[in-house]
């Protein structure tokens, strides 16, 4: 398994416990919990480009440049 997809993983499970920690401590309460809601999602939604396009880079064929080209 390749570096970016676990460093991806990573960053989506530290993401999603951003936005777990943030909605338990209220984003009313304070500024912080509404950035570490907003940081979360962004960080978790990163970790699972990262981690999904690495798996479908690594699991299709290259396509030629001609491929699919009007006649």
């Amino acid at each position: 398994m390749p570096l970016a997809v676990i460093l991806g993983a990573i960053a989506a499970i530290a993401g999603a416990g951003l936005v777990v920690t943030g909605i338990r401590r209220g984003p009313d309460s304070a500024p912080r919990n509404m950035v570490m809601l907003i940081g979360g999602m962004m960080m978790a939604a990163f970790g699972i480009l990262i981690a999904g396009f690495t798996l479908v880079y690594q699991n299709t064929a290259p396509i030629g440049a001609s491929a699919g080209a009007g006649r």
